[in-house]
């Protein structure tokens, strides 16, 4: 793609030759566009022969498809299989065996959409949903890079996301608040905490990184990420050159950028319940005290510290003129804040800013960090006033008051900060100058309408916006179905997958903007459907006629996710603490993979209930991710994910079998169902059965029972020979229970966690 005559050109190939046509013309011609670029329209229910199969508006078009292509729906699945199902997929946890036998038992006919109804309300519904959105903005507890420093606050950005979705906040709003909440009119602490969607890019604070180059590449991955969340598009290949497939240009990728151009990296004070009090009744006599520290030399102090900040300033405005002023301003924006999470930039923000337009927060940051670093002004005059000591008393003092928790969030620069179009994507090469716009395929940004990041997040959410909706509700198919109606879900341009059912899309898409954005509501609909309620199992006909399911002819059988394997196992077992919230937390691992990505005392394992949480609350840092949760597939977070992958590795089967963690949850699940009288055969086999219930939600069949029996006598034998090796596989004493029995029975519950169908939702 080039630009010609001030127009947005793209080519279009034909039969005999290529034409060059103006997008501004395809956007006049709706029928000449891709699909993805034309208006949402609410299409009508298809009429359908066996209607009685049709329980929801959604079954009418598949059903439709499916007689087209000379097929039927599959069974019902059993309604073991079913409740399973469905709480794994909206909570991510599995239905405990009195959830299962009150839905066996419940004779009234709406009985599986109470169980619907109960999960959605469930607070555990946010936090299956949660990980979800946390791998699209591309969550993690650290920056990246080399030096990969800890953000120890990110946590309340994940929180906001588990209580938004709780709360079934519309995903207009839902949006407007993770882009923009900063911006909205007397913006609330929770609206603030919602840009950390923003604040999930990389941060480089290695020696000798050039700070501004970094800070374009985090603004260019805000745009990268927004154009594959909201758009469905790869907006990130206009940063270089006018994109090849799609009608997307240069020029649009900058007016894009330009949005949030303007937009900083700050923390704010977020108190936590019961934090306010004692700081607010504390900081009176702080600031008390530390005005007493700062007085004697108060004059003094400022006046060597505008002369600093003036030093730093035509560092920043003349670089190359005096390389160690030049290297003061670097490390400002590489240091401040490291280790605690804070905008890296924040120090060289509030240098730029005027004196008297500083916060008082501002005011006293910025002279801490002088008296830590400024000494290069004027050496000796700095020791002469004692202004290292000041310094040390300060941090005396900040220690004794009471701490406030902070929440990094984003917020608009008070000083002007111009976009131009960069020249083969180098951030040194300015072009010409461009104003934040929207990409013209897509319906005008509105006039008279200030052209900022809030305006540009409603802009996304509303009604003739043609891929947010449709983009969303994908996903959110995907998540259920396995598969997308679009498979490429982060692609809806000329180089994705077309949509397998585009009329259900569109109806979806309407339906869930008409229903307020409620993401709760939509996924009621698909989950209530007969489509979703199929049996998994694939009849030969579908083997060969649609073995990738496209057409929808049963449901799918999916390897639980990374998280769901832990959370499933520590549920079963026992061990599952299921408080929601909180900071991250450090589940044991390896000792190799700690000293290689964290040193001697980086990774400080949590003890008690915290060695038991969700995998939703485990720490990631991006250089050296929890290999537990990179085995079965978690995603690279140095980039959005739209789509996880599922594979099927003997690694994966190895660490059911062996690794600490899977080994304890055996044991526990051993000693809560081994029963008094387990040594007769009676015993034995009520614990099977126990066992296998909890595990898979069903009881095993006469086969199965039978296996599990001849494994436990195999294993008998095994430990009978090696004696030594019982305390080890069983180290607590079960009353009632010879030691050899309890830990041929810890091995037969490894099996069970180990059972496909215990890691795949069926």
């Amino acid at each position: 793609m080039r630009r010609m005559a001030g127009h947005d050109w793209f080519w279009c190939f034909f039969v005999g030759g290529l034409l060059v046509v103006p997008a501004s013309t395809l956007a006049d011609a709706p029928d000449r566009l891709h699909w993805s670029f034309r208006a949402v329209s609410r299409p009508a229910l298809p009429r359908v022969r066996q209607g009685t199969w049709v329980r929801e508006p959604i079954d009418s078009f598949v059903l439709q498809r499916l007689q087209r292509e000379g097929l039927r729906p599959s069974p019902m699945a059993l309604r073991e299989t079913l409740i399973r199902r469905v709480t794994l997929d909206l909570t991510g946890l599995p239905p405990s065996i009195q959830e299962v036998t009150a839905f066996l038992q419940n004779p009234r006919p709406t009985a599986y959409e109470e169980v619907v109804d109960r999960l959605l309300a469930s607070p555990h519904y946010g936090e299956r949903w949660a990980r979800s959105w946390l791998d699209v903005a591309h969550y993690a507890d650290s920056d990246g890079y080399l030096t990969d420093q800890l953000r120890p606050v990110a946590w309340r950005f994940r929180q906001w996301v588990v209580d938004a979705l709780n709360r079934d906040m519309g995903f207009d709003q839902f949006t407007i608040e993770q882009l923009a909440g900063d911006l909205l009119p007397d913006a609330t602490t929770d609206q603030q905490i919602a840009t950390g969607f923003l604040r999930q890019t990389l941060s480089n604070r290695e020696g000798g990184a050039d700070v501004e180059e970094f800070r374009v590449n985090q603004v260019k991955d805000r745009i990268s990420t927004l154009g594959t969340v909201w758009l469905g598009l790869t907006v990130a290949c206009g940063e270089c050159h006018d994109h090849k497939y799609d009608p997307i240009s240069q020029r649009e990728f900058f007016e894009l950028y330009a949005f949030f151009n303007t937009a900083s990296e700050v923390n704010i004070d977020a108190p936590l319940v019961g934090e306010l009090e004692p700081f607010l009744a504390a900081r009176p006599g702080y600031d008390r005290r530390r005005r007493a520290l700062l007085a004697p030399q108060r004059e003094a102090i400022t006046t060597l510290q505008r002369r600093w900040e003036q030093r730093l300033l035509e560092a920043d405005a003349n670089p190359g003129q005096n390389y160690q002023w030049d290297r003061r301003w670097e490390i400002l924006g590489l240091i401040w804040g490291g280790g605690l999470g804070e905008g890296q930039l924040e120090g060289q923000e509030i240098v730029k800013l005027a004196p008297e337009l500083r916060t008082p927060t501002q005011r006293a940051r910025i002279i801490e960090y002088f008296l830590q670093y400024g000494a290069a002004i004027d050496p000796a005059r700095f020791g002469q006033l004692g202004l290292s000591g000041i310094k040390t008393a300060i941090d005396a003092l900040n220690a004794q008051l009471p701490r406030v928790s902070r929440a990094a969030v984003m917020c608009e620069t008070p000083h002007d900060r111009p976009t131009f179009i960069q020249q083969g994507g180098l951030y040194n090469d300015p072009g010409e100058r461009v104003e934040p716009n929207t990409p013209r395929v897509l319906p005008a940004f509105p006039l008279n309408t200030p052209r900022n990041r809030l305006s540009l997040a409603r802009w996304l959410v509303t009604r003739e916006n043609p891929l947010t909706a449709r983009v969303t509700i994908n996903r959110l198919w995907q998540e259920l179905f396995g598969r997308g109606f679009v498979l490429t879900s982060g692609d809806f341009g000329s180089r994705g997958t077309p949509p397998s059912h585009p009329r259900l899309l569109d109806w979806l898409a309407s339906e869930f903007v008409d229903r307020e954005w409620s993401i709760k509501r939509v996924q009621r609909q698909m989950v209530c459907a007969a489509v979703y309620r199929q049996s998994s199992r694939e009849p030969d006909k579908l083997q060969t006629r649609d073995p990738d399911n496209v057409l929808l002819a049963r449901q799918a059988s999916l390897r639980l996710s990374a998280e769901a394997v832990r959370d499933c196992t520590l549920a079963v077992s026992g061990l599952l603490v299921r408080r929601i919230g909180g900071p991250s937390v450090r589940p044991p691992q390896s000792a190799a993979v700690v000293m290689g990505g964290f040193g001697k005392s980086g990774w400080q394992p949590a003890e008690g209930e915290d060695r038991y949480r969700r995998a939703l609350y485990t720490f990631i840092k991006r250089s050296t991710p929890f290999p537990e949760l990179v085995t079965f597939d978690a995603p690279n977070t140095r980039e959005s994910c739209t789509r996880r992958e599922r594979s099927n590795t003997p690694l994966q089967a190895l660490t059911l079998l062996n690794a600490p963690f899977f080994q304890e949850a055996s044991q526990q699940l051993a000693r809560h169902t081994l029963l008094p009288g387990f040594s007769g055969a009676g015993g034995l086999v009520q614990s099977i059965d126990d066992g296998f219930r909890i595990c898979t939600g069903r009881f095993p069949n006469s086969r199965e029972r039978q296996l599990l029996i001849d494994c436990y006598h195999r294993l008998r034998e095994v430990v009978r020979h090696a004696p030594q090796t019982a305390q080890q596989v069983m180290p607590w004493p079960v009353p009632n229970v010879d030691r050899l029995d309890a830990a041929a029975w810890v091995g037969v519950c490894s099996v069970m966690l180990n059972l496909h169908e215990f890691i795949t939702r069926n």
